[in-house]
């Protein structure tokens, strides 16, 4: 309801609106304002903005892309059926019909060269020329004309320019057959009306070919005859796909009825169907190949990242093997240097320990130290020595551990040697030492 109002905003009848809805379901456009914008720009004609947006999506041109001329096409003159019937007035017959043979030849000719050397100085000039009218609007406007004047019951026209029908008759692998209209000929009205119009020949021309058609009048027509060389009309030319490129492998010129139609159709496909097989075969096998170079492909990208993923492993494990090595090396240099640290701490914290008093002396105290090696020490020193001197004594002896605390045997407890946050350290007496005393070193890094 929100997109219908939205539309009647914009000053959209009912039947505009559904076909906006419609186009838009189609399509998969979201924007409204394009859906609509596209359907005024084909004066609402549903059928041709569709194809439209179809071609632009299967890589097709615009149905409204200029053409500076028409496609190249080879004509078979060897193998290529030719069937010509002369009108039913009899004016095609005789020295009468002969001559106007002879005279359309050369016209034709004339009209050839001149074309020809027009386009060659075109393009030699650099002169780009706007076509006169609309190639698709050419065809647009021969199928309402032909449904105005003889039915709307016919084989099913492509709505598109010459280029996109062969264009797509060449991708699909199809038959294409091409109707050029002309309303001077004699025998047209009868064969649009008796032979085109006919139910059998309507379908076979539906399940076989593409069809298209156009007034030989207008310019896409006349662009269209001098490529598939139109002399006589009624003109059909059936082309396929032969050696890689669109062939006229049949004309039929004059009228037929629908039952010779019909015949002449199908002695042309039964001939020629075995190029659009061999071309399926091609494409198939083409497509096989394809798949199996993209199997391939995919097998050795795989292959190849697998090769770089173990690369990048071993690369890895390379990196964290020397990053291992240099931390062992690392901590290995860190721990000679903190030993070295340690010894020159040692060697300048000599001076740091009193003389040892004589063992007559009244405040000497004798200090047994049991080391975590099983060895002992013994010194004395003076009660009013500080702790600080018992524990350089022992940090300066060589096989003192690098960090540990001094404990006394009974009761047990730890005697604060080092000073911290500038407190005092106790004397031995203060401390309670006195005469000969036993302590035990605990190594605090075991």
């Amino acid at each position: 309801m929100d997109h219908l109002s939205s539309n009647q905003s914009l000053g959209l009848s009912t039947e505009q609106t559904e076909k906006v809805l419609q186009f838009q379901e189609l399509t998969a456009i979201e924007d409204l304002t394009i859906c609509r914008d596209v359907l005024q720009r084909h004066q609402w004609n549903l059928e041709v903005a569709v194809q439209e947006q179809l071609n632009i999506r299967e890589g097709r041109p615009t149905v409204y892309a200029s053409e500076s001329r028409p496609p190249a096409i080879v004509s078979d003159h060897l193998g290529q059926h030719f069937y010509y019937s002369p009108p039913t007035d009899g004016s095609g017959s005789g020295f009468r019909g002969i001559l106007k043979t002879v005279i359309n030849f050369m016209l034709n000719m004339c009209y050839n060269t001149v074309i020809t050397l027009l386009q060659l100085g075109r393009r030699l000039l650099g002169i780009e020329l706007r076509p006169r009218s609309n190639p698709v609007q050419d065809v647009m406007d021969f199928i309402k004309m032909y449904e105005d004047k003889y039915s709307t019951e016919h084989p099913v026209f492509y709505q598109g320019t010459f280029s996109q029908v062969l264009n797509d008759a060449k991708r699909e692998l199809r038959f294409l057959l091409i109707y050029l209209h002309d309303t001077s000929a004699t025998d047209t009205d009868l064969f649009c009306t008796g032979s085109l119009g006919n139910q059998e020949v309507m379908r076979y021309i539906n399940q076989t070919f593409l069809f298209w058609s156009c007034s030989a009048d207008s310019d896409e027509g006349k662009k269209t005859a001098n490529a598939v060389k139109a002399s006589h009309f009624p003109f059909l030319a059936i082309l396929v796909l032969k050696e890689n490129r669109m062939t006229i492998v049949g004309r039929i010129e004059g009228y037929s009825d629908s039952s010779l139609l019909k015949q002449r159709l199908t002695s042309i496909v039964n001939e020629y169907e075995i190029n659009l097989v061999s071309a399926r075969a091609d494409r198939f096998e083409a497509s096989i190949n394809r798949s199996l170079r993209c199997q391939q492909d995919e097998a050795f990208e795989e292959s190849l990242r697998a090769d770089q993923e173990k690369e990048r492993r071993r690369e890895e494990e390379r990196m964290a093997k020397e990053a291992e090595i240099r931390q062992i090396e690392e901590e290995r240099l860190a721990e000679e240097a903190r030993r070295e640290q340690f010894a020159q701490e040692k060697i300048n914290s000599l001076y740091k320990i009193p003389a040892e008093p004589d063992a007559l002396h009244p405040d000497a105290v004798h200090v047994v130290f049991k080391l975590p090696c099983g060895s002992r020490l013994e010194r004395r020193f003076l009660k009013t020595h500080s702790l600080e001197s018992i524990f350089y004594f022992v940090f300066c002896n060589p096989n003192a551990p690098d960090c540990f605390e001094i404990t006394t045997n009974f009761p047990k407890r730890v005697l604060k040697c080092r000073r911290e946050n500038n407190e005092i350290i106790e004397t031995l007496e203060q401390a309670g030492l006195k005469n000969k005393e036993v302590l035990f070193i605990n190594d605090l890094d075991a």
